[in-house]
Order: C-alpha cells, then sequence, then structure tokens
C-alpha cells in the first residue's frame, strides 16, 4: 500500500482517503496478541505492568497464570482498578479483541485457534501442569509473527519451550528482568535457553511494544516480504554472512528470509534493505543475529506422535528383523535442533530392542548449523515443559528430574553423537540405515531440495529408510525411493546408481552479488546441453569403468559408477581418502601405485586379488595421472584417475571342483604366480622404502618435537614470570586508575565549581600568561575590553580597550617585575567606573605565570560617596542655621522624639543637650512639657495640617515661672516619603500685667 500512495500522490484526495481506509481495514483485522504467563509473584508484576500499560495500544492481552483450580480468582477486578481496558475471564471460542485483557480461568488449559480462544479441562494424567508452554505454542501455530510472549515472575521453567515456538515464528519474546522478579526461576529459565528478543522491567515493557508497533507499521508484528527488486541488497546480505559464518543461505525460501530480515531490521529501526546490508557490514554482532534468526529451531520430543508410532510398529521392525546380534545400525538427523528429534528415535530404538530380546549398537549422528544448540542438545538439558510432550512412563525411565527441569539418561545419550555440519556444503554421512530429515527442506527453494535428495540416497544403504515431515516430499526423485508411508513420509532407498561429485559441496554457493538471483542456470535443462555432450555422457555411463578421481594425497574429489565393489566406507571418522576406503587385498598395491604415479608413471597398472563378501575378486586397477589446465589450476597441478575393471573369467566367488591340470595351464598359472611375486616384492620394496622414509621423518620430527618441547618449557617458565609480573602490575594499574579516577572525579567537580563561578560572578576577571596574553577572562570583563571566544591566547593589547584613563599596561608590566599587587580607578567610555586590581597569578607550586586583572563595578559606589558628601554639608549647614537662630527651636521625630535642640532652646529653658536629646518632648524637665494643648497641637491638630503659625500656649514652667509663647510648628518628609520630622519653634511674648 506505501507503494501505491507513491504511485498515485498527485491524484485525487479520494484515493489517498480509500487507501488509508484500506490501512485501517487491515489494521483491525490483524492486530499484535501479547501472551503474558506467569507464576509465584505475578500479581505484583501483572500490576506494574498495566499501571503503566495505556488502554489504546491496539493490541489484545492474554494472561496465563498458575491459578488454583479450588479456588475463585480475584485477579480479575484486581486488575480492572488499574487498567482502563476491559478485563475478563476468558471464555470458549471467545474472540480476541484489541485494547482488551482476558484470563485464563482456574483449571483450565488454554489455546488459540484462528484468533478465538479455546479452553479446556486440565488433563492430570499428564503430570506437570504448564499452561503458559501450552498457550504460548498455540499463539505462534495460530499467529506467527503477530505473537508476542511475555514471561515475568515465578519459579521453574514453565514458558521457555513457548517462547521458542514464538521467537521461530517471527514473534517477539520478552522476560522480566531476574533481579526485580520475585521469584527469578521462570525468566531465568527463558534467558538461559536463548529465545529471549528483550530482558526488561516490567514497567518498561508496555513502552517498548508501543516503540515496536510504532516501527514502519508493525513491521516487527507483521513483517512483509523483501520485495524481489531488492535481490541486489539480498545478495549482499547473504555474501556477508556466508563470510562470517560459512554457510550460505541464498537458496533458502525468500518469503521465509524475507520476514527474518524484516525482523531485524525493525529491532534496529531501519526501513531500508540497502541500509541494513550496509549495517550489517559494520556491526559482526547483528549478523550473528541474523544468523541465529534465520536458523528456525523449532522441535519437540516425539513431534508429530503418530509418525513416531509409525516409526517404532512398522518400519523398524522390518529394517531390524534379519539383522545379526552385532549389527552397528547407522542412522543421520539432519538439522536437529536442540537434539529433541535425536533423542526421540533413540528412545524408540532402546524401545524396541527391549521388545525384541536384541541388542544391537545403536550409532545416531545428530547434525545442526548452529553451535549453540549443539552444546545444548550434547548438555540433554531440557525444561520441564517437555512433560506436554513426553508421556510419563518415559520420563521416569529415560529422564532424571532435576532442579530445572530433565536431563536425558546416560544409556540414552551414548547412543547419539552430536555435531556441527551443514547438510547444504559439507559431505553426508554414508552407509545409513535411517535418514531423518524433517521439517528442514520445507525452509529451502525446490532447486536445493532437488539437490539434497540425491544425496541423501547416496547416503543411504540399499534399502534403507529416509523420515521426511509430512510437509515435504520427493517429488521429482521417485525413481531413487519406494514409498513405505504416504502419510508420514518415510521412503526406502532403491538401488539406483547415484553420481555423487564429492566437490559439490564445496561449489554449493550463491551467485555472485553482481548475477541476479533469477539468471541461474538449472543443470537439468536438457535443452542447453549440446547433443556431443549428451552422447558422451551416455557412453561414459554404460562403457566407461568404475572409476575416482583423487588429489595428490589420495582424498577422492569424484566418483564415477559403482565403486561398491572395490571400496567401502570403515568404521570410524569419516574418510574420504581412496587407500583408507579400499578393500582387504588392494590397500597395499593401490598405495604403491600412487607413490609410483606420483614419482613420474604417468600411467600404472595392477592386477590384484581382494577379498568381498561374494567370495574372492580379481581385478584390475590403472592409475593416471591427470593435468589440469593453467586456469583451473590451484597451486598443484596434478590428479590422479584410478579405474577398477573386474579381470574377465576370474570373479566366481566359489571355487570348482579341480579337473586335471594341463602344462599350458600350469605354465600360466606359474607366470601369474611370478607376477604375484613379483608385485608382492615390489609392494614388499615400496613399503620398506616408504617405513625408512617415515621413520627418517619420525626421527626428525621427534628431535625437532624434543627441542620444540624444551622451548615451549623455557617459553612457559617465562610466561608464568611474566604472568606474575603483569598480574602485579596489573594490581598497581588497578590501584593506579581508581586513584586517577578519584582525582578525575574531584577535578571534574572542581572544573564544574570554577566554571560556575566564572559563569556567575560579576566582577569583570582576565587571566594573562606571562607575555600578557589572554588564558580566560569572565562575561563580566566584556564591558570593559570586546572579547570574544576566539581571543584566547592573543594578545591584551591587540584588544579594542572600552577603559579611559590611566595606563593600565604600565601597571601589568610593573606587577609582573615587582611582585606588587596594584590597584588603579579606571572609567568606561560611557562613564561607568571601574576599580582595577592587578595582581600575580601564582600556580600551586608558587610560580609566577602571568597576571590577574579583576575590574571591580564601582560606579554606584562613588555615586553614593558624592551624595553622602553633599548631605554631609547640608548636615552641617542646617546644624549652622540651627545653632545661629536666636528663638528655641528643636526638631522633633514621628514618635515625637527629640532629635536636635537648638543652643537657644537650651539656654533659654535651662536644659542640656544630653537631658534633651532622644526624650519625647512630654518627658522634658521631669514633664514640664506636658501641657494639654501642646498636645492637642501635636497630635491632633499638625496631622491635619503641614504648617501651624502663631499657635499661642499659656503655662506654668517650675523655675520658669508662667510664660506665654506663640509655637510654629511643620512637617517634614524625606524624599523618599519613609522618614518625617516636625520642626517646632518658640516666640516667648510678655503677658500683659507682668510690669
Amino acid at each position: 500500500m506505501a507503494s501505491n500512495k507513491q504511485n498515485n500522490q498527485n491524484h485525487a484526495s479520494t484515493t489517498t482517503e480509500s487507501v488509508i481506509a484500506e490501512d485501517q481495514q487491515v489494521t483491525a483485522a490483524h492486530f499484535p496478541i501479547v501472551g503474558i504467563g506467569a507464576s509465584a509473584g505475578g500479581l505484583e508484576a501483572f500490576e506494574g505492568f498495566f499501571k503503566a500499560c495505556p488502554a489504546d495500544t491496539g493490541m489484545a492481552f492474554v494472561l496465563v497464570s498458575h491459578l488454583s483450580p479450588d479456588h475463585h480468582s480475584l485477579l480479575t477486578e484486581i486488575l480492572q482498578r488499574i487498567t482502563r481496558m476491559p478485563v475478563a475471564q476468558a471464555a470458549d471460542q471467545e474472540r480476541v479483541a484489541p485494547n482488551h485483557v482476558y484470563i485464563i480461568p482456574p483449571g483450565q488449559e488454554m489455546a488459540i485457534l484462528n484468533g478465538a480462544l479455546q479452553l479446556s479441562q486440565t488433563n492430570t494424567a499428564r503430570g506437570l501442569h504448564l499452561p503458559i508452554d501450552g498457550f504460548f505454542r498455540s499463539l505462534a501455530d495460530d499467529q506467527a509473527e503477530r505473537a508476542i510472549g511475555i514471561i515475568l515472575s515465578g519459579t521453574a521453567s514453565d514458558g521457555t519451550l513457548g517462547l521458542r515456538a514464538i521467537l521461530c515464528a517471527g514473534g517477539v519474546c520478552m522476560v522480566q528482568t531476574p533481579a526485580t522478579a520475585k521469584f527469578d526461576g521462570m525468566p531465568q529459565s527463558a534467558i538461559n535457553s536463548g529465545y529471549v528478543t528483550h530482558i526488561l522491567n516490567v514497567e518498561a515493557m508496555p513502552a517498548m511494544l508501543q516503540e515496536l508497533s510504532r516501527q514502519s507499521g508493525y513491521r516487527i508484528l507483521v513483517p512483509p516480504l523483501v520485495p524481489t527488486n531488492t535481490l541486489s541488497s539480498l545478495n549482499q546480505i547473504f555474501l556477508q554472512i556466508r563470510s562470517s559464518t560459512g554457510h550460505d543461505f541464498s537458496l533458502y525460501k525468500k518469503s521465509t528470509i524475507g520476514r527474518r530480515i524484516a525482523r531485524r531490521m525493525a529491532l534496529n529501526n531501519i526501513d531500508d534493505i540497502a541500509v541494513y546490508a550496509r549495517f550489517l557490514k559494520q556491526n559482526s554482532n547483528e549478523v550473528r543475529g541474523l544468523f541465529r534468526d534465520m536458523l528456525i529451531n523449532v522441535t519437540s520430543f516425539f513431534r508429530d506422535a503418530e509418525a513416531f508410532v509409525t516409526l517404532k510398529q512398522q518400519i523398524l521392525p522390518a529394517l531390524l528383523a534379519d539383522k545379526p546380534d552385532d549389527y552397528v545400525f547407522r542412522i543421520w538427523v539432519a538439522g536437529c535442533s536442540s537434539g529433541e528429534e535425536a533423542y526421540s528415535i533413540a528412545i524408540v530404538f532402546r524401545e524396541l530392542m527391549d521388545e525384541m530380546h536384541k541388542d544391537f549398537k545403536i550409532l545416531i549422528y545428530a547434525t545442526d548449523l548452529d553451535d549453540d544448540v549443539i552444546n545444548r542438545a550434547r548438555d540433554g538439558n531440557y525444561p520441564v515443559g517437555i512433560a506436554q510432550d513426553v508421556e510419563p512412563e518415559r520420563l521416569l525411565r529415560f529422564f532424571t528430574l532435576h532442579d530445572h527441569g530433565y536431563k536425558i539418561n546416560k544409556e540414552i545419550r551414548q547412543m547419539v553423537v552430536f555435531a556441527v555440519q551443514s547438510v547444504i556444503k559439507d559431505p553426508p554421512f554414508t552407509r545409513l540405515d535411517l535418514l531423518s530429515c524433517r521439517n528442514l527442506m520445507i525452509y529451502l527453494e525446490q532447486e536445493q531440495q532437488n539437490r539434497l535428495i540425491p544425496i541423501f540416497h547416496f547416503a543411504l544403504k540399499s534399502g534403507g529408510v529416509l523420515f521426511l515431515s509430512n510437509s515435504e516430499s520427493i517429488i521429482n526423485h521417485l525413481y531413487l525411493f519406494k514409498q513405505l508411508n504416504r502419510k508420514w513420509k518415510f521412503y526406502q532407498a532403491q538401488k539406483a546408481e547415484t553420481t555423487l561429485s564429492l566437490t559439490q559441496f564445496e561449489s554449493i554457493t550463491m551467485p555472485n552479488k553482481d548475477t541476479p538471483v533469477q539468471q541461474k542456470i538449472t543443470i537439468s535443462n536438457v535443452s542447453s546441453i549440446s547433443v556431443a555432450a549428451l552422447t558422451n555422457r551416455t557412453l561414459l555411463q554404460s562403457y566407461a569403468p568404475a572409476s575416482v578421481t583423487t588429489d595428490t594425497k589420495g582424498n577422492i574429489l569424484y566418483i564415477h559408477g559403482d565403486t561398491s565393489p572395490y571400496l567401502s566406507t570403515p568404521s570410524g571418522p569419516v574418510t574420504t581418502n581412496v587407500v583408507d576406503m579400499a578393500r582387504s587385498g588392494l590397500q597395499l598395491a593401490l598405495r604403491t601405485a600412487l607413490q609410483s604415479a606420483m614419482q613420474g608413471d604417468p600411467t600404472l597398472s595392477r592386477e590384484v586379488t581382494i577379498n568381498t563378501k561374494e567370495g574372492v575378486l580379481r581385478v584390475n586397477f590403472n592409475v593416471r595421472r591427470l593435468t589440469l589446465p593453467i586456469t583451473e589450476a590451484n597451486g598443484d597441478d596434478s590428479l590422479l584417475l584410478i579405474s577398477f575393471q573386474d579381470v574377465v573369467g576370474q570373479s566366481v566367488a566359489k571355487r570348482q571342483r579341480r579337473k586335471p591340470v594341463t602344462s599350458s595351464e600350469e605354465h600360466r598359472r606359474n607366470e601369474q604366480l611370478e607376477r604375484d611375486l613379483v608385485y608382492a616384492h615390489e609392494n614388499q620394496q615400496a613399503t620398506i622404502e616408504e617405513m625408512q622414509a617415515t621413520n627418517e621423518e619420525l626421527k626428525s620430527s621427534n628431535e625437532e618435537l624434543q627441542s620444540t618441547i624444551e622451548e615451549l618449557q623455557s617459553s612457559n617458565e617465562e610466561l608464568e614470570t611474566s604472568k606474575e609480573e603483569l598480574q602485579s602490575l596489573n594490581e598497581e594499574a588497578i590501584t593506579a586508575n581508581n586513584e586517577l579516577n578519584t582525582k578525575v572525579e574531584q577535578l571534574s567537580i572542581s572544573q564544574n565549581d570554577l566554571k560556575n563561578l566564572m559563569d556567575n560572578v560579576n566582577t569583570g576577571i582576565v587571566f594573562l600568561d606571562y607575555a600578557l596574553n589572554i588564558r580566560s577572562y569572565t562575561f563580566e570583563a566584556v564591558k570593559a575590553y570586546r572579547l570574544i571566544t576566539t581571543d584566547i591566547g592573543r594578545p591584551l593589547d591587540d584588544i579594542t580597550s572600552n577603559l579611559q584613563g590611566g595606563n593600565l599596561l604600565a601597571e601589568l608590566h610593573t606587577v609582573l617585575k615587582t611582585l606588587i599587587p596594584q590597584e588603579i580607578e579606571v572609567q568606561t567610555h560611557d562613564g561607568i567606573y571601574y576599580l582595577a586590581r592587578i595582581q600575580p597569578y601564582r600556580t600551586s607550586d608558587n610560580v609566577i605565570e602571568g597576571v590577574v586583572i579583576s575590574l571591580t563595578n564601582i560606579d554606584a559606589l562613588r555615586q553614593t560617596t558624592i551624595k553622602l558628601t553633599e548631605l554631609e554639608l547640608v548636615q552641617q549647614l542646617t546644624e549652622g542655621i540651627v545653632n545661629t537662630v536666636v528663638e528655641p527651636l528643636i526638631v522633633l521625630n514621628s514618635d515625637l522624639q527629640v532629635v536636635r535642640a537648638s543652643r537657644a532652646f537650651l539656654q533659654h529653658f535651662m536644659v542640656t543637650a544630653e537631658q534633651t536629646i532622644g526624650y519625647k518632648i512630654y518627658e522634658l524637665g521631669n514633664g514640664q512639657w506636658n501641657i494639654p494643648c501642646l498636645r492637642e497641637l501635636l497630635e491632633e491638630i499638625l496631622p491635619q495640617h503641614q504648617t501651624i503659625e502663631g499657635f499661642e500656649v499659656e503655662h506654668d514652667f517650675p523655675e520658669l515661672g508662667k510664660r506665654r509663647m506663640v509655637l510654629n510648628a511643620r512637617r517634614i518628609k524625606s524624599s523618599l516619603g519613609d522618614t518625617e520630622l516636625i520642626l517646632l519653634a518658640m516666640v516667648e511674648i510678655e503677658i500683659k500685667g507682668d510690669l
């Protein structure tokens, strides 16, 4: 739909609206379903999750917990108080809806089919109750990439196998951080299994789910197929994986690979596959992660149980019926994942042999690409969830229960050999009685499937059985096999010639990155083969003797025809050396012939007698040297072609009764014996020479080995000494590092303090080095000098100054010479005054490295000083006026306390300043001024007026007698209005009749 929007971006808006409607319809029909499993401690985890979860995520949540069937669960009511989403106990056949929460009922098993929940009673006969594993597996099968599994607090390991199914289906797997879980058994088991994409606190999980859903529109949840027009980038990805891991995924189905790549792209928030291809080249960990995702490790014990019943009851009894007691039964389980299928087959064999009272030697080779799952398979440890797949009787007999799950018993473990191997590029195991390759070819393109089936036929004995899944078939190779069971896909290898080149395992590679995948040539296309080539091939198959092509060391590179009468695969490690594979009687002659051929004989023929099961066989073989063209030679330009041919008339297995021997027959026999004697002598001589040469080489090697051992011992001693020294140095380095870290922290704190001080101090400071170059400065200094950041390191006299007056540079030089701090008052051009203090710049070692100029703004202080001077002058003037006036005069404050009294007042009323200043007027002269009319004047009349003049007062003063005075009062306020004074002047008038 994104492409539709791009193609129609210039069309009418109705087209855009239809596309949006289609998007909404798809989103509504396909939404993620989140399965959340918990056990002990799960309630607290559920609450934490839904407190952080919005109600409109567009997802459905299904909670699976271990609930007691004997008690009513309150989980629904508890969670409904926390979330606005509807919370309900799940009902049978209920369809899941987005933004809803469903809880498993107690005593029930739950699954999901086509988006509808399926409930059933718990099967107590199966032993352990593992509802989380059961639902998660069902969720993976039903929802695939839209499935999300979350494991929260709980004991044991329920949910681990379910997470594996979800991850392998392309979904997302989250686990609560074990440290935050009340019980960490279930989270830790899931983490140890390796099937987890996110380990988070429960509170962080909803945000992660929303983030994943926002990335490219549910790309992580509904990953699209990688389009075919991105094959160039796809090939680059394949090349990067092959370069890093050695494995080629170019012939895997593009739909499967596309989903896996899209999933990894979404996890890394990448929308363009070309960008992702470049991202892989720079991130080896992501290559490993993608490689792990591409390996589909979906398996279980006795997967498709009916198929294993068929194997035990029909297939194996027929295979074992005619086998001797000491028979070695060879089985190969290809793509074994974590070993469940290999162990399942081993268990079936053990049970069947017990029933038949036989004890065959069972050798099961189990292989897989993934070394991690192979290591887990070797351990044989599985979570308790396998109880859903393994019957209780088998669990009891073949497994041992421990704290974290089940461990396979020793008798079954010893039957299986695990190894890392690729069925695509590595040679197969051979002489197999049973080959199981189930659910592997379904992920491969048809071309690769067509290559594998002949390889499987080659690996099987005639009559051996191929075991596939019910989704796989051999439709293009029916001539190689006989169908034994149509439903469960058992096929028996027929006796048919399979021409197999062992070099093809290295040549099965992806196309060149410049060659589109769809242009690869299919070999089976007969029209592309010339008539001459077809004729030559037919003649070779019909008349050419059985042959092998080897390198100079005898390693087989190509096989033509049926070489089984002459070569066989020995027991033990797989080998492709022709001498090791030669039958009895052929090895010595073949080794000698190979040596002679390499020493110069271009063609060498021998006739020998070999022993086979049918009897004695006389064989003529020849060895020819082949020379590769220069363009194909790779270091050594020689190959050896070894051809085998039966001697006519000598291949009878049983000797006939002897007839009388004629002289001619006796002569021929003598000649034959002489030839045999010559061959034996040559073989003996060659063997002696070879042994002598080998002995000399061994002696030389032994001496070199002794010397090497001594050197290694000496080196080991030196390494031990160096190790001890390094340990000591390491401890010292750790201590020093800790100290340095502490120092760095302290310096960081000091630097931060200094920076904040420099940024916030109101003083302009300029730091200068010894040459008066600027080292640093504060922001306030910019007002005195026009400084910018790039001025650091420049001389101060190069900077434009905003100062006038005073020779500041001269003072700087003076301080550098005398080391005596100086102060100078300077003024800026806009009239602001600064006090410049110049001091030496001293280091912690008391070394002078420059000077420091600090510029303190004193403009306000200067203005204040001027005002104070003016006020002092005014005060002196006022004092002079007060003392000059001949009439008594006092100054009162707002509290009517005397602030000042004139000399005339003190003299007239015969008081001192100490008796007057600071006292209320009513308290003067022992209260003689406590006159009612005066109170009225000061407290009632004057507050209503600014000035009162001519107010007469008559009062009899002690010691002074009766006095009549005219009072003049004036209220005086400061310019700020915060201070009020009262000026009170007194003029005495004569009282009539006093004369």
